[in-house]
């Protein structure tokens, strides 16, 4: 445990006199979220209420959940561009399974999951036994998973009736706060129990940071990464859930674009591209900086276009501060 402990310290930055700068880099996804909330505050009424934080914690629910996932992912120093579109296909087999067995939900529930795990891992297997990078792997991954999702339904989308499928994860609340919003905590939750107070999230920390050094203490760095890859697969399983709940169906079209959401909300919070650094939390303070970005711009009706242009240049200010 100390060895490995050890090879982590080695992967992370050491702080003396912290510049300014520094401080900025640490702090930026804290520093962007209370900013924004202030800016939008002040550009429109609407925007501070209950109300609206509620549908933000809604609309941000999906990209919070899989960014757990790829949290994991990139501090192992891999990348996932799959997530849109296994997305797509979880929802899809959950749907059809309902069809067939429209009273039983769990079944549709575990056909989603078993979907993402599938694909979560192929993606960490090719990575690591092929040695492809990940980077190529789940590129094309993206385009087999969106293709069976269309291909399965001839593109027509799969309607859900099922009333307790809606209730656990549709659009019902508990005690005021909406389902979504109850299953972003408990996976955040947990999420931050396995990165930042277990042993494997200590074997994602040594991976990311320093493969070989992590190898030589024991830590068996290929399981690890398929590990991660399936987490982020069952995690693309229950936020499909989540969006099928909500809109009684399932379309083989969703999630065009989900991984870029993804990504930037993970490297918004703070985890290095370069692995060996990031926390669940950032994770979770990027995603609602992506939420509230385009609730707040449709508030003060921005248009679309230019939403794009202020989430890219945000997402680069980011990633430069992001470098090592």
């Amino acid at each position: 445990m100390s060895a490995i402990t050890n090879s982590i310290s080695l992967s992370r930055p050491h702080w003396g006199r912290r510049s300014p700068l520094d401080f900025i880099r640490e702090y930026f996804v804290y520093i962007a979220l209370v900013g924004l909330v202030l800016f939008f505050s002040i550009a429109s009424p609407v925007f501070f209420s209950v109300q609206n934080f509620a549908n933000v914690g809604r609309q941000t629910a999906i990209v919070s959940i899989i960014a757990v996932g790829v949290t994991l992912v990139i501090v192992n120093a891999q990348i996932d561009l799959s997530v849109g579109s296994v997305f797509a296909l979880s929802g899809m087999a959950s749907a059809l399974a309902l069809q067939h067995v429209s009273n039983f939900w769990v079944l549709g529930a575990l056909a989603a999951i078993s979907v993402g795990v599938v694909f979560g891992f192929v993606n960490g297997f090719l990575t690591v036994k092929l040695g492809i990078p990940s980077f190529l792997v789940t590129l094309g991954m993206l385009g087999v998973a969106r293709g069976i999702a269309l291909l399965i339904t001839d593109t027509r989308p799969v309607i859900i009736a099922n009333r307790p499928y809606f209730s656990i994860f549709g659009d019902s609340s508990i005690l005021g706060v909406p389902i979504a919003v109850v299953w972003t905590i408990v996976i955040v939750a947990l999420g931050f129990l396995l990165l930042h107070k277990s042993v494997f999230g200590l074997r994602v920390f040594a991976t990311g940071g320093n493969p070989q050094a992590a190898r030589f203490t024991g830590v068996k760095t290929h399981r690890t990464v398929i590990l991660s890859f399936v987490i982020t697969g069952a995690l693309v399983g229950v936020a499909s859930l989540l969006f099928t709940g909500i809109a009684h169906a399932a379309r083989p079209d969703v999630g065009v674009g989900l991984e870029l959401d993804v990504i930037a909300a993970v490297i918004l919070g703070g985890v290095s591209l370069f692995g060996g650094r990031g926390t669940v939390i950032g994770a979770l303070a990027g995603s609602l900086i992506i939420g509230m970005m385009n609730n707040g711009l449709v508030l003060m009706g921005v248009d679309s276009s230019v939403q794009q242009i202020i989430k890219g240049a945000i997402i680069i200010a980011a990633v430069s501060l992001s470098k090592k």
